[in-house]
């Protein structure tokens, strides 16, 4: 058995795209999964599976949820060693920023440098990214709410071809918690 989170994008989010934690949890039980908790409403469960892998399991929980509730949402699953691995990563002083300051978004795959060429940093200091394991960084000091970079950061020719969700340091060191074995 391996321990997980699903990352669900956009859900719950001004009244759209509704997916109410009890039916999701009964959802991912339905296709097999042990020790189903979700964390908020805003889209993040922890599971066991015995089976598949992390992409699998995404592509079989987006399909359940679109035939379930009937739209479409993106899904990431990533294991508790890479949620760990994120936490001891980041390159920021986490212990010394408020939640609100520092955010990761999670990708579904690898990004590279070349994506973000087109930012210049500089101009948006003392806000600032790093790049890590298929997850970016932001460190805003007034929250995402007003952050320019976030702006930039969420434009289509920054993402294409990959999903992105992003989660505030509360969530991120949650998920770790909620992977981590009993």
């Amino acid at each position: 058995m391996t321990t997980y989170a699903a990352l669900l994008r956009g859900i719950n989010v001004g009244g759209a795209k509704k997916v109410p934690m009890a039916e999701l949890r009964t959802l991912m039980e339905g296709l097999g999964h042990d020790r189903v908790r979700t964390y908020l409403q805003s889209g993040q469960a922890a599971f066991d599976a015995g089976r598949g892998d992390e992409e699998s399991l995404a592509a079989e929980l987006g399909a359940a949820i679109e035939k379930q509730f009937g739209f479409p949402v993106d899904v990431i699953v990533r294991d508790h060693s890479y949620l760990a691995a994120i936490v001891d990563d980041c390159p920021y002083p986490a212990a010394e920023l408020e939640a609100k300051q520092l955010h990761v978004t999670y990708f579904s795959g690898q990004v590279d440098t070349d994506r973000f060429t087109a930012i210049d940093q500089d101009a948006f200091l003392p806000e600032e990214f790093r790049l890590g394991d298929r997850a970016l960084y932001l460190y805003a000091p007034n929250g995402l709410g007003r952050s320019k970079l976030a702006e930039q950061l969420a434009k289509p020719r920054v993402n294409k071809g990959l999903t992105a969700t992003t989660r505030n340091w509360n969530t991120v060191v949650k998920l770790v918690e909620m992977t981590a074995a009993e």
